[in-house]
Order: structure tokens, then sequence, then C-alpha cells
């Protein structure tokens, strides 16, 4: 008998929680689940997930990331009356929005085991003090009706635990993985990496540091300017390109404007050439605020580039400081202009963190993340059957 395992993800953007998902949902083993999809708004990926083979694909587009009353009412009651039609055994979360009106959904559909993914908090130091409680309080009251949590970083589960949202026993961590197939050196074609430094206007006389990211706030494109100033200032050779897009371009370009840097820093959009832009680099720089597990600093690692991010989430767990790159303080744009500066006129230490690179840990391979998933739905499903699951089943880990 197969189970039906329904993903509901608020966006289909590029980001890593939508690739963890869309892998998923994707590779799920066919002989033992059924599986489903669920996204609100349009995104970039919507497309690419109406392809996947043997995948169901729904759209609910009054499910949006932005807090709105009436449309989040809208989308609360159309995804309950889908799920009631769906009927499927575990409906699995991602994102905050999502989260919170897909586990209510599914609580009122009457699914029986519901699971969340926290792909990085909701929650975040740019929100004001009330609102942090509020939301807060919110995840409490949700959890209520959540079977178990999966954290893509322990920081996460520390701090999940410190807000009371779980408890021991009702979480595991699984971390987001990479695809090792297009990175580690990986036998795929790989096209000249000088192509992309030409459409950047960089030569091979220069230092390309570079990121990979979405233009919003969570990921401090304007700290990324502030640092290229302060580096191109000390370092003629330097260069910056940041690859990705969204609702800070306009004044992120007019940051580059007022910095002078218009020559020095380009915006070159979304690109699904990943492995070969970061073979293109010298140094990969990730100046977010908060993350979960940013999924760019393991293909970073992976692909031999050495790293200058912030210590956001569990920026510290993909990478080892001093062997792969360096970590700074969230906002702290001094520190990270001095650690690029430092690493860009020395070859020699750039050259042994590229050394150091080329292998991630099992732990942080996409499939072995993925039999765990689906280890965990089976353990469940199976404790399901058996009435209400003792604390030790609980408490079981499901194994690499």
């Amino acid at each position: 008998m197969k189970h039906t395992i329904c993903h509901i993800v608020t966006k289909l953007e590029l980001g890593g929680a939508q690739f963890t998902t869309l892998f998923t949902v994707a590779h799920l083993d066919r002989v033992r689940f059924r599986p489903i999809l669920i996204t609100g708004e349009p995104g970039l990926l919507d497309d690419e997930a109406r392809k996947l083979e043997g995948v169901e694909f729904y759209q609910v587009p009054s499910l949006v990331r932005l807090i709105r009353p009436w449309r989040d009412l809208r989308a609360f009651v159309e995804l309950t009356r889908l799920l009631k039609s769906l009927r499927p055994a575990i409906v699995h979360t991602h994102s905050s929005k999502a989260g919170i009106l897909g586990r209510w959904s599914a609580w009122l559909a009457g699914v029986p085991i519901i699971i969340h993914t926290i792909h990085g908090y909701g929650i975040t130091p740019a929100q004001s003090r009330w609102l942090q409680f509020l939301l807060i309080g919110l995840e409490r009251l949700t959890g209520l009706i959540t079977t178990r949590w999966i954290l893509v970083s322990e920081a996460d589960a520390v701090k999940g635990l410190r807000w009371k949202l779980f408890g021991q026993g009702t979480f595991m961590v699984i971390r987001p993985g990479a695809d090792t197939r297009l990175f580690q050196g990986s036998p795929l074609p790989i096209s000249d990496t000088g192509k992309f430094r030409a459409e950047c206007g960089v030569g091979l006389e220069h230092l390309l540091v570079g990121t990979v990211a979405p233009l919003k706030p969570q990921k401090a494109p304007q700290d990324f300017v502030a640092v290229a100033a302060r580096v191109c200032a000390r370092v003629p050779a330097a260069r910056f390109v940041w690859v990705g897009d969204g609702e800070l371009r306009p004044g992120v370009e007019a940051a580059i404007r007022r910095a002078g840097l218009e020559g020095r820093i380009r915006l070159a959009g979304w690109r699904r050439d990943i492995p070969d832009v970061m073979r293109a680099m010298d140094l990969f720089l990730l100046t977010s605020h908060w993350e979960g597990l940013p999924q760019v600093l393991l293909q970073a690692r992976a692909n031999c580039v050495p790293i200058v991010a912030t210590r956001a989430g569990g920026s510290a767990e993909a990478f080892v400081e001093g062997k792969h790159g360096w970590l700074c303080d969230p906002g702290d744009i001094e520190a990270l202009a001095a650690q690029v500066i430092r690493l860009l006129m020395d070859s020699a230490e750039r050259d042994r963190m590229r050394r150091n690179g080329g292998h991630i840990p099992n732990e942080f391979n996409m499939w072995v993340a993925l039999r765990k998933r689906e280890q965990l739905y089976a353990m469940l499903l199976a404790a399901q059957r058996r009435g209400v699951p003792s604390e030790a089943e609980l408490r079981e880990r499901p194994t690499d």
C-alpha cells in the first residue's frame, strides 16, 4: 500500500528550502510513497515542479509569503478543502507561512501525521520585539498539533528549545544536502569558467569575490556592497558579483552607484549554472544576518572555493573555520572586509583552503538526507498503525 505524502511550501523560488523540497518529492521511493506537492503564489521553479515525473502538483495562489489576513483566510480554507480531498497519510510543511497555515489545515482535515521542517526561522532580528513575541507564541501553539519537527542545523535546534517550540524527543536534525553529482569534481560536463568571468567583465588578472543568494533582507546585500567598497579601496584587482535577484535590487543598485562601484560590482541575476559560477570565483562571501544552514556554503566548500561568511544560524556547521574559510559576526562590515582583504592578498592561504575543499561529509549528501526523511516517514506511519507512539518510539532516530 502506497502512503500519500503531501509537501507544502509557500513559494517555489530559488532557495535551499525549495530545492530540498523538490529533490525530496522527485526522488521519494515510489514503491512506498505517493508524493504530492502543493505551493502558493507563482515562483521561478513552478514549471520545473510541473515536469516532475510521478509527482502530483497543486497550486493555491492565495497562499502568499506576506501577511495578508483575507488572503491568508482564503488560503487556509482552500488548503483544508484540498487536503480533505487528497487524504494524505502525512503532511510535511516547509517555510513559515506554509508551516502555519498548512499544519492547521492538515489538522482540520484530519491528517494523522504532521511534520514541519524549519529551514531557518521566520522569527528574525529585523522584526520588532512584539512581533517576535507574537510569532514565537504562534509557533508554540502550532507545535501542539505537530507530530515531529525537522531542523537543518544544531543552532536552530538550540534556539527552538530555548523558545520552547518543541521538546526533547519531538525533533531531529536532518541536514540540507548538496547534490554531489554537480560538485566535488563531478564528471558532469562543465563549461569553461572563463566564460562567466568574461560576462562579468572580469579578466585573469582580477580577483573575483562572489555570492549566490536572493536580494532580500535576510542576505544583507547592502552589507555586501559596504564590504566591497572597503575591499576595492585596498585591493585594485578585486571585483565582486552577486548572483541572484529580488525585492532589494533597486536599493542595491543605488548603493552601488553611490559608492562609485558600477565597474567593480555586477548584479548577475538568477542563473542555473551554479557549478560553473562557483568555479569562476576566487572567494565566496556570504553576508547574511540570519540563516538556517546555507546550502551555498556547502557548495562553495565542495567546489574548493575559500569562504568568508557570517555566523548566522547554522553557517558555522557548514564548513570548518580556518580550514575552508573564516567567520565573522553578522553586520560586522569591518571584520568581513578585513578577512576578504587578507585572503585576496594571500594567494598561498587561498590555495591551502582550495586544497582542503572538494569533499563534504556524508551527513550533507542529499541522498543520505532523503533516506533519513523516508525512514522518519516509515517510523511514524508504523507507530501510527500501532496506536499512540511511546516515548521510546518518539526518541528513536533514523540511521544513516
